[in-house]
């Protein structure tokens, strides 16, 4: 969705004063002015197409990232254009071309600070602007920030500018109506069915009546969903050999702390519905509270007292959860996907919430859309808003989003966001 707020916004204006700043510059500052001087050596043009290009890549992966829910905003800047940038400077080095990496640096510095200035005005200043047919149920729009509904009582266009107009294109409208929405469509104003819309704005698919259900929609890229398996095989291997020794002092520390084992063990429901053992580094006592119930015991309440004190750490910085790598090897779990629950919850929440099922058509990851979004979760209510965001990840399955959700679990490690 373009932003209407100012020119400089709008994708093109963004990659045309992007490329002049990040490509020319640079070269005109190791030139000292004389562009045609500097573009007869092969470094010099080298250089100045590949970062040109970079630019280019780093708005690509950019505005696929931002384009989900939430994800407008400068935290995604920096990451995006430095993977674009690493990955050009690696071909360069795999090709054996010559390259300035004075200009390279200066014109990364200049590249991010040009998109870090755009994205923060657009979070500062830009907001969204629907206009909505009579009768269109808004429900969840509580959950959105930074847009404005405009309530439309007459089949005519407000006189401001607007995004889009939304309409339940599953009622039977007024013949004024209808001749309306495709006026709309005729002068180029999107018009969004109201689910999709609030699907595209609050990052969650609500599934609770059959008679609303489109499982053709909601199934898994299949193409993507064979290559992620490979992908996050390789890189469970190369994790398991980088994060092994951390693993090991970890599990000093939790056996001197408290009794029992370093490595827990749990019955989870995984890919396809099939149970599986997931493996983390035990957090809790291992004895629970007498009367504790099986499904009370797989509960993480807030500020549980069986979390032990290095256990709070590794929580905090998800350390726990890297023995699931054993998992994602076993061809069991992958690295983003939703949250495999233990067996005696899932069996509940499949008695409580309907479709709940339906989150087993990809395998369950270590991180995911939910996560990043709700944090942990506990009570059935939430476990359904955490059910509307497995499906929205499911029906939105793809490369940009398992980036951004990289990108975001980065940021709640940093916070301890849903930690307990």
């Amino acid at each position: 969705m373009q932003g209407i707020f100012p020119a400089a916004l709008r994708l093109r204006y963004q990659l045309v004063f992007g490329v002049l700043l990040a490509a020319l510059v640079p070269a005109l500052l190791r030139s000292n002015g004389h562009l045609l001087l500097y573009w007869e050596a092969a470094s010099s043009r080298n250089t100045l197409i590949g970062t040109t290009l970079a630019v280019i890549m780093g708005v690509a992966l950019l505005r696929q990232i931002t384009r989900f829910p939430g994800a407008n905003d400068t935290y995604y800047v920096l990451p995006s254009l430095g993977l674009a940038y690493i990955l050009t400077i690696l071909v360069f080095f795999l090709l054996r071309l010559d390259y300035s990496r004075f200009q390279f640096v200066v014109s990364f510095v200049i590249a991010c600070t040009w998109f870090f200035s755009v994205y923060l005005i657009a979070r500062r200043y830009e907001i969204y602007r629907f206009a909505v047919l009579p009768d269109v149920d808004l429900r969840g729009k509580s959950r959105v920030g930074r847009v404005d509904w405009l309530e439309l009582k007459q089949p005519e266009l407000p006189d401001i500018s607007i995004h889009g107009v939304i309409a339940d294109l599953r009622t039977d409208l007024p013949d004024s109506w209808e001749r309306f929405i495709a006026d709309c469509a005729l002068k180029g104003v999107p018009v969004y069915h109201v689910k999709q819309a609030m699907e595209s704005l609050t990052g969650r698919v609500a599934i609770e009546h059959l008679s609303e259900n489109t499982f053709g929609s909601l199934l898994p890229n299949s193409v993507y969903l064979r290559v992620k398996e490979l992908l996050d095989w390789i890189a469970a291997l190369v994790a398991l050999i980088v994060v092994g020794p951390l693993l090991l002092v970890a599990a000093v520390f939790i056996r001197l702390e408290s009794e029992g084992p370093a490595l827990y063990r749990q019955t989870r429901t995984g890919y396809r519905g099939k149970p599986f053992t997931v493996y983390k580094l035990r957090t809790m006592v291992t004895s629970p509270p007498a009367g504790t119930t099986d499904r009370e015991a797989a509960i993480t309440r807030e500020n549980d007292p069986r979390v032990t004190g290095i256990g709070r750490f590794l929580r905090r910085t998800r350390i726990d959860e890297l023995p699931q790598i054993i998992n994602i090897l076993r061809g069991e779990m992958s690295w983003i996907g939703p949250r495999p629950e233990a067996q005696v919850l899932s069996d509940w929440f499949e008695t409580a919430l309907p479709f709940y099922r339906y989150r087993y058509i990809v395998r369950p990851g270590i991180t995911g859309w939910a996560q990043v979004n709700q944090g942990h979760v506990s009570d059935e209510h939430q476990v359904l808003e955490k059910l509307h965001f497995d499906f929205y990840y499911i029906k939105n399955f793809s490369l940009w989003l398992d980036v951004l959700i990289v990108f975001r679990t980065v940021g709640t490690v940093v916070s301890g966001f849903g930690a307990r």
